[in-house]
C-alpha cells in the first residue's frame, strides 16, 4: 500500500473525505483510493463535509465545486476555519482559470479537471498527504520550541503567583505543576495548548475572553482577529469533546456570539447561538 508509506506515520491510515453531489462520482472515488489503502468517506455537499470535519479528523477532502447549497469555495473557507490541518484538492468538471484561481486563493492545494486520469488523482493525493505531513511535523516543532521556552521562562499566572498548585472549578481540577486536568475524577489527556486555554479561561470565570487575548495568552504572539478566531475555534472544539459530557451542549466553556468564549462559574448560565 504505498499511500500509507508515503505519509511516514506509523499505524495511521490516511482518512480521506470525498465530496460531491453525485453518487456515481462519489463511489468511483472511494473505490479508487481504498484500492490504494486508504481510508474513505462521503459527503453528497458542503453541509454535510462540514459536519464530517466537525466529528472526524480528515487527512484530505476531495472537493466538488458546483455543488446544491454550499458550493466548492464557500465550503473551502468554511473548512479551512473549521480543520485547518486538511489538505483539499479541488476536482470538477465545471473549470475555469478563474475558479482554479478563486480555489488557490481559499486554500486548496491542488485543482483538477474531470474526467481526471486515475494516475493523476492517485499523484495529487500523494502529493497533498505529503504535505499534510510536512505541515504536522512544523506544527509540531513549533509547539516543542513554544514548550521549551516556557518552561526556560515560565510565564506568571494570578494562581501560580499566589503560590497555589491546584484551580478548581465546579467539577474540574488543574493542577498547575503537572500540567494535569481531572474532571469528575477522571484525569483527561489535554495538549500542553488545551491545557492552557482552559487554565485561563478558569483564572477569568464569568468574563467573556475574545479569541485575541486567548492566543496571546495561551501561544504568547498577537494575531489578527479572522486567525485568532480560526485557531481558537478549533482548540475549543477539541477541548470540549474532552471536558464536557456533551460537547454539543456545553456545560463549561461557552461561546458568546461575536465576542468570544466564557467558562461558566455556575451551571446555568445559557450559550450564545453559534
Amino acid at each position: 500500500m504505498k499511500s500509507c508509506e508515503t505519509m511516514n506515520t506509523p499505524n495511521l491510515i490516511p482518512h480521506i473525505l470525498v465530496v460531491d453531489d453525485e453518487l456515481a462520482m462519489r463511489e468511483t472515488l472511494q473505490e479508487i483510493l481504498e484500492l490504494e489503502g486508504f481510508q474513505v468517506s462521503q459527503a453528497d455537499g458542503g453541509e454535510a463535509a462540514l459536519k464530517i470535519l466537525g466529528q472526524t479528523k480528515i487527512n484530505l477532502m476531495l472537493l466538488d465545486l458546483k455543488m446544491k447549497g454550499l458550493d466548492g469555495l464557500q465550503t473551502i473557507e468554511a473548512a479551512k476555519r473549521l480543520s485547518p490541518e486538511t489538505v483539499i484538492i479541488m476536482l470538477t468538471a465545471h473549470g475555469s482559470l478563474e475558479s482554479a484561481i478563486g480555489a488557490m486563493r481559499h486554500g486548496a492545494f491542488d485543482y483538477l479537471l474531470k474526467p481526471a486520469a486515475v494516475a493523476d488523482i492517485i499523484a495529487s493525493v500523494q502529493r497533498g498527504l505529503t504535505h499534510h505531513t510536512q505541515m504536522l511535523r512544523q506544527r509540531d516543532m513549533v509547539g516543542l520550541m513554544q514548550r521549551a521556552i516556557t518552561e526556560l521562562h515560565p510565564a506568571p499566572s494570578a494562581t501560580a503567583a499566589k503560590g497555589e498548585r491546584h484551580l478548581k472549578l465546579r467539577e474540574i481540577d488543574l493542577d498547575l505543576q503537572r500540567h494535569i486536568a481531572i474532571v469528575d475524577g477522571q484525569e483527561l489527556d489535554l495538549t500542553l495548548t488545551e491545557f492552557r486555554m482552559l487554565t485561563y479561561l478558569m483564572e477569568h470565570p464569568d468574563q467573556v475572553i475574545s479569541p485575541r487575548e486567548l492566543v496571546a495568552a495561551v501561544q504568547g504572539y498577537q494575531s489578527d482577529e479572522h486567525e485568532a478566531r480560526a485557531i481558537v475555534r478549533v482548540h475549543i472544539r477539541r477541548l470540549r469533546q474532552k471536558i464536557e459530557p456533551d460537547p454539543d451542549q456545553p456545560e463549561y466553556v461557552l461561546n458568546v456570539r461575536g465576542v468570544g468564549y466564557v467558562f461558566s462559574a455556575s451551571a446555568d448560565l445559557p450559550e450564545s447561538p453559534a
